[in-house]
């Protein structure tokens, strides 16, 4: 019994994977409509800033880059955190193969 468990800790962060990436996929999604609603309570524009439109401001733009990233990563997070938490539960084996982060 003891090799299945093994064998099934070496499969299965690699079986993760294309969950991970429908998980990260939505995660995404969620946040750049998070980002949208953020962006139009604080600044009550439907459009926020792009780097290269001429008649914004340099505050305007890295204010609303700074915003999308927290969002981001803060949105990219959670959804890695709890599809991991999901598998462990179904599985008991957490998904990651070591502990040296994603990147």
């Amino acid at each position: 019994m003891a090799k299945s468990s093994s064998k099934m800790k070496k499969r299965l962060p690699a079986a993760y994977k294309p969950v991970g990436f429908a998980l990260s996929w939505a995660g995404g999604a969620l946040a750049g409509m998070a980002f949208r609603q953020v962006w139009k309570a604080i600044r009550k524009e439907d459009d926020a800033p792009d780097a290269l439109d001429p008649d914004r401001r340099w505050g305007e733009i890295l204010l609303a880059s700074a915003i999308q990233g927290a969002i981001f990563a803060a949105v990219r997070s959670a959804v890695d955190r709890a599809g991991a938490k999901a598998i462990e539960r179904r599985t008991g084996v957490w998904p990651a193969s070591d502990k040296s982060g994603r990147d």
